[in-house]
C-alpha cells in the first residue's frame, strides 16, 4: 500500500481534515442558533485581539508542524501497524476491542495529564505566558476554528507533544491513533465553539465543556480550569477547579459566570 491511504497517512492528516470540517460546521451553525451563544458576534469582533485571518494562518502553521512531528514519531515506532494487525488477527474480536478500549483510556489520561501540567505552568511562569501562551488568550471570546490557535512553541509543547507521549505510552496503532486524535480534535473544538447546545453529547458525558473552558478564557478565571480536553480531575485534585453558573444574557444567549471563592468555601 502506498503512503496515501495508509494508516500512517490517516494518523497524520485525519485530525486536520476533521478540524476544518467540524469547526466549519460550527461556523455555519453559530449564525442560526444565536440563543445558545456564550458570546455575541459583537463581542467576537471587539474583545478578540487576533484577527480571524491571523487565527487561520496560526492554526495552519501548527498543523503543519504537528504533521511533521507525527511523521517523525511514525518513523521511530517502525512497524507498529503491522504488529497491531498481526496481534488482532491472533486474538478474538472481544479481546481486541478490550485492548483498544484500554489503549484509548490510557491515551486520554496521559493526554490530559500532560496538557494540564504544561498548560498550568505556562500560566504560572510570566515569561512563558507573555512570550508564548498569551497568543491563545488573544481570543477572549472563543469560537470553533480558534481552538488550535497558539504560538508555535506553545502548540508543540502543550498539544503536539501531549499527543506523541500518549501515542508512545498507550501502545496504539497508527489506525487507532488516527481515531483518537480525531476525537481529541473534535473535543477541543467543542470546548472553544462558544455554543451551549442542549443536544451536545459531550456536555452529557464530560464536565469539561464549552462553558467550563470559557471561564478559563475570562480574565477572572485565567488561573483556574486548566484541564483539557476530556476530564476535570486534575483541577479538582490540585485545587484549580472553579465552578460557574450559566445564566441568560440580556439580548439573547448565555453567559458563563465564575462563582466567587467565598461562595463555594474553598480555594479554586
Amino acid at each position: 500500500m502506498g503512503f496515501i491511504g495508509s494508516d500512517d497517512f490517516y494518523m497524520m492528516f485525519a485530525p486536520v481534515v476533521v478540524y476544518w470540517a467540524y469547526s466549519g460546521m460550527y461556523e455555519v451553525l453559530s449564525s442560526r442558533v444565536e440563543k445558545y451563544r456564550l458570546h455575541s458576534r459583537k463581542e467576537e469582533e471587539t474583545k478578540n485581539l487576533a484577527s480571524k485571518k491571523d487565527v487561520v494562518k496560526g492554526v495552519l502553521l501548527q498543523q503543519a508542524i504537528q504533521a511533521a512531528i507525527a511523521f517523525t514519531v511514525l518513523q521511530l515506532t517502525g512497524d507498529r501497524a503491522q504488529i497491531a494487525a498481526a496481534s488482532a488477527a491472533a486474538t478474538s474480536p472481544l479481546h481486541s476491542l478490550l485492548v483498544l478500549a484500554q489503549q484509548f483510556l490510557v491515551a486520554m489520561f496521559v493526554f490530559d495529564a500532560w496538557q494540564y501540567f504544561i498548560h498550568r505552568y505556562m500560566h504560572s511562569n510570566r515569561q512563558l505566558y507573555r512570550q508564548f501562551h498569551s497568543w491563545h488568550h488573544r481570543v477572549v471570546a472563543p469560537y470553533a476554528f480558534a481552538a488550535q490557535y497558539n504560538h508555535p512553541v506553545d502548540g508543540v509543547v502543550t498539544e503536539t507533544l501531549a499527543g506523541a507521549v500518549a501515542y508512545f505510552i498507550s501502545g496504539m496503532s497508527p489506525r487507532t491513533a488516527a481515531f483518537f486524535f480525531s476525537v481529541a480534535t473534535v473535543k477541543g473544538i467543542d470546548d472553544h465553539c462558544g455554543l451551549m447546545l442542549p443536544w451536545n453529547p459531550f456536555h452529557a458525558v464530560f464536565r469539561n465543556n464549552t462553558a467550563y473552558h470559557d471561564i478559563h478564557h475570562q480574565l477572572a478565571g485565567s488561573k483556574c480550569n486548566f484541564s483539557q480536553p476530556f476530564f476535570v480531575m486534575w483541577d479538582r485534585i490540585l485545587g484549580t477547579y472553579a465552578p460557574y453558573t450559566l445564566e441568560r444574557r440580556e439580548g439573547g444567549g448565555f453567559e458563563a459566570r465564575l462563582v466567587r471563592k467565598d461562595k463555594v468555601g474553598h480555594d479554586s
